[in-house]
């Protein structure tokens, strides 16, 4: 097993960048990605890497940032933080293709650390997960991708899934316009701490190189989980009704990113890069006014599964 430090997070992150891009570059066929590096002047910086007007992907954002900082006092009441100063390393992914059967995904792996005035770790959290959002439902690609992150769990425990599912289900939720999950979910996790009780009821415990390792599978399982999606999907056809139709459903995951999502908050309440953070928003939406899809249309079978979790990976 990998011995862990930041360092050794660092490079793995920096390597699953250079991975995932490649595997886009190929699938699309087209667009590459151009990088724009990046310093914050109150430490750190990062690698924004963004795709846009490729034969697949319209849009599409794969950022590594490795961050640190003092802890303010936005911080310590927006995130329920005390410390002296923090240090922060993560891939943040989003993707929207141009082919409303082409699912949007999201992922993100995390690492943070927090430290007393001399320097010493007083904590220190993995977080992580990925989820997909069709625009019309396919149920043989929904049970791949939640069995491919289901099959990277299970090396650690076969309890882990159903656990980071249930969670991703509740997180990735527009609350305010009821239960109306942004997609189909996957995984999501957050403050999994070295030899500390996993969340919920779950009777478990992992050390820092067993954590690494657990967020290497779940990283490493993203090109497997995703690409053979995108290929399936990416020639189809389309109508101007079923774009229309995607555009509707990217004003809700506007809505999620600007309103729920604990990422984009910690970016801005950390003076984070503004242009690397909001990369995560579609290129066009519409935001209609009581929009509903007909009784009984694809379109409504979408909004039904949003609105109704399922167990995917059975």
């Amino acid at each position: 097993m990998s011995q862990f430090s930041r360092d050794v997070w660092i490079d793995y992150i920096h390597q699953l960048q250079d991975n995932i891009c490649a595997a886009l570059e190929k699938a699309d066929g087209k667009a590459t990605f151009a990088e724009d590096a990046w310093e914050r002047a109150e430490g750190g910086g990062g690698k924004t890497r963004v795709i846009s007007d490729g034969a697949v992907l319209e849009k599409g954002g794969v950022n590594t940032s490795v961050v640190q900082g003092k802890v303010t006092d936005v911080m310590r009441k927006a995130l329920g933080i005390d410390g002296d100063s923090w240090f922060a390393c993560g891939l943040s992914m989003v993707l929207h293709p141009f082919n409303p059967h082409v699912p949007t995904t999201h992922a993100n792996w995390r690492y943070f650390e927090l430290y007393d005035k001399e320097g010493n770790v007083i904590d220190q959290w993995f977080g992580g997960g990925a989820d997909l959002t069709p625009y019309y439902l396919d149920e043989a690609d929904a049970r791949h991708f939640h069995e491919t992150l289901k099959k990277a769990s299970d090396a650690f425990n076969e309890a882990i899934y159903p656990l980071f599912k249930k969670q991703c289900d509740t997180y990735f939720n527009n609350a305010h316009r009821g239960f109306e999950m942004r997609g189909i979910g996957g995984v999501f996790y957050d403050h999994l701490r070295p030899d500390a009780p996993f969340p919920g009821d779950l009777d478990l415990k992992m050390d820092t190189a067993t954590l690494f390792a657990f967020q290497q599978a779940n990283g490493n399982c993203f090109v497997d989980a995703y690409i053979p999606i995108l290929e399936k999907n990416k020639n189809k056809t389309f109508t101007p009704e079923q774009k229309y139709w995607q555009e509707i459903r990217r004003g809700r995951y506007v809505e999620f990113n600007l309103i729920h999502d604990r990422g984009t908050i910690f970016g801005l309440k950390t003076n984070g890069r503004t242009e690397s953070i909001l990369m995560s928003l579609p290129p066009t939406v519409r935001f209609d006014y009581n929009y509903q899809p007909e009784a009984g249309s694809a379109e409504a079978v979408l909004l039904d599964a949003c609105r109704h979790p399922r167990n995917w990976a059975g």
